[in-house]
């Protein structure tokens, strides 16, 4: 309702931010070309479309994280390997024992 102040719950449930971007007529044409042939309308089209491309930019940077943690971590192992303890010392007798025989 005009006037009503909007509660932070309305927000969830009514779309009241808005974004805008400029780009060239072809473009907006040939976006609405893509719209169309999916059935949406060019702001549905758009949303969505930037929806999409932001998802795949986060899991990517997410995954990247990781891989460079891991990275890390593999490469502080090899270059300071932890103390073996009692149970691989035990199982690296065990092994010796068999594989000379």
């Amino acid at each position: 309702m005009p006037g009503k102040p909007k509660r932070k719950a309305d927000s969830a449930l009514y779309k009241v931010e808005r974004l805008e971007a400029r780009v060239s007529e072809q473009e907006k044409t040939f976006f609405a070309r893509a719209a169309a042939i999916q059935g949406r309308t060019l702001s549905e089209f758009v949303v969505s479309s930037l929806h999409e491309a932001a998802t795949r930019a986060i899991q990517n940077h997410e995954v990247i994280q990781l891989a460079e943690r891991d990275r890390q971590a593999f490469i502080n192992a090899l270059l300071n390997p932890p103390e073996p303890n009692a149970n691989l010392k035990a199982a690296a007798k065990r092994y010796f024992k068999r594989a000379s025989r």
